[in-house]
C-alpha cells in the first residue's frame, strides 16, 4: 500500500498525506505540522516490525544506529484510526520534496538530513559508507538506507536534480554538500581530485571544496540538490557575529540582536 499525498508550495514545499483506516507512517522530529483528531501520534525507540525482537539489547542496537546517522532517538509514529485521517510534514529549509515509492525490488541510501516520513512498511537501516570514506567527505561516515514497500518522503534543499550516472560515462563526482538520495545500485565513495601539486593545493586552499570529491557509479537513480549545504553553513557562519563582537559584519546578527 502507498501513502496517498500531495506536495503544496513550490520554494518551500510541504507534503499533506492521506492515511487510510490502520495505515502508519513515521518521521524525524521536528517535521510535523498538523493532522486530524483522528491520527493518533506515537513517539517510539523501535519500528513496529522490530518490536519486542532482541530485547532491549536489540532496542539499544537500533536507537544506537539512528544515534550514529544523526537522527533523534526516537521516530514519530502517525496512525489514521476510525477511517482516514490527514497528517502534514515538511523539511527543516526551503526546497522541494520528493515522493519515492519502493517496491521491494531495490532500496534507497539517503543523507542524515533527507528523511521527511516513510510509510510505516518501509525499514530504516544505517548503511557505513566506511571510515576513511567519511572522514574525506566530511559528511559522517554513514547513510540511512530504506528498504521494502511503501512510500518514503525525502527533501532537498533548494532544488531537487535527478540524475543517472550511467548516462554520463558511468560515474560522477559531486560535491558532498549536494547529495540527497540514490538507489543502492549506486556504489557511493569519495575521492582525491588529482594529484597533489600546485594547481590542486590553490583548489583546496581557494576553492573551499579541498581536494575530495564524492563519487556515484553505477546505473540508478541520483537525487542532488541545488544548495549546497556546506556552502550555505558556512555562509551563515560568517553572517552570524559572535555574542558583542560585530566587527561590522552585521547581517543576520543585526536580524535577531
Amino acid at each position: 500500500m502507498t501513502v496517498t499525498h500531495k506536495l503544496v508550495g513550490t520554494s518551500t514545499q510541504m507534503v499533506v498525506c492521506q492515511l487510510a483506516a490502520g495505515q502508519t507512517v513515521y518521521a524525524n522530529a521536528g517535521r510535523f505540522l498538523w493532522k486530524t483528531v483522528n491520527v493518533t501520534m506515537e513517539t517510539r525507540l523501535t519500528q513496529p516490525e522490530t518490536a519486542g525482537r532482541g530485547g532491549l539489547l536489540g532496542m539499544a542496537l537500533e536507537v544506537g544506529k539512528r544515534v550514529v546517522a544523526g537522527q533523534s532517538l526516537a521516530f514519530q509514529y502517525f496512525t489514521a484510526s476510525g477511517g482516514s485521517g490527514l497528517v502534514a510534514f515538511s523539511g527543516t529549509l526551503p526546497g522541494e520534496l520528493r515522493a519515492i515509492e519502493l517496491d521491494g525490488t531495490s532500496g534507497w541510501l539517503t543523507e542524515k538530513d533527507s528523511l521527511i516520513a516513510a510509510e510505516g512498511s518501509v525499514a530504516f537501516d544505517v548503511a557505513f559508507a566506511g571510515l576513511r570514506t567519511g572522514r574525506r567527505g566530511g559528511t559522517g561516515f554513514v547513510l540511512e538506507k530504506f528498504t521494502g514497500q511503501g512510500t518514503l518522503l525525502i527533501a532537498a534543499a533548494g532544488n531537487l536534480i535527478e540524475l543517472n550516472p550511467a548516462k554520463y560515462g558511468g560515474k560522477i563526482q559531486v560535491h558532498t554538500g549536494a547529495v540527497v538520495a540514490f538507489q543502492d545500485t549506486v556504489k557511493y565513495g569519495v575521492e582525491y581530485v588529482g594529484g597533489l601539486n600546485v594547481k590542486t593545493a590553490m583548489t583546496a586552499v581557494l576553492g573551499g571544496d579541498g581536494l575530495n570529491l564524492a563519487t556515484l557509479e553505477g546505473d540508478g537513480t541520483v537525487l542532488l540538490q541545488s544548495t549546497n549545504l556546506h556552502g550555505l553553513a558556512e555562509t551563515l557562519d560568517k553572517l552570524i557575529a559572535t555574542p558583542g563582537d560585530d566587527k561590522g559584519r552585521g547581517g543576520v546578527a543585526d536580524l535577531f540582536g
